[in-house]
């Protein structure tokens, strides 16, 4: 009974693609070919860095009525936290989305750019 079922889909398929009087019954609405550019996204940011330094630095504030000079020591470990961060994250930019296997939008249109698409359709 299955195999009848895929047989039919498939003539149906096969009849609505055919060119009955010169025409296709299905025509697609935009043309079959790839653009030569890709949708500049942002990718997803990680995971927020150095939560329990600001923690504890917005709690030192608030015990001593937001002076900054009691909380010198919570103040240089949060700056040493960021400067941190910031010099592994653009050490992984520099490296590059390689790892992951997949290109970033930029890459990609100009891979992209620099072997086009055939601009009629097969």
């Amino acid at each position: 009974m299955a195999a009848q079922g895929g047989v039919l889909f498939q003539e149906k398929v096969s009849r609505l693609l055919s060119r009955q009087n010169g025409k296709p019954v299905l025509k697609p609405n935009r043309p079959l070919i790839l653009k030569d550019s890709v949708a500049n996204r942002k990718p997803k940011k990680g995971e927020a860095s150095c939560i329990t330094e600001m923690s504890l630095l917005m709690a030192c504030w608030k015990q001593n009525n937001f002076v900054d000079g009691l909380c010198s020591n919570e103040i240089h470990s949060f700056y040493t936290c960021v400067q941190k961060t910031q010099a592994t994250m653009k050490n992984m930019s520099e490296q590059g989305n390689i790892t992951e296997g997949r290109l970033s939008p930029k890459q990609a249109t100009t891979l992209l750019r620099r072997f086009p698409n055939l601009q009629s359709e097969i």
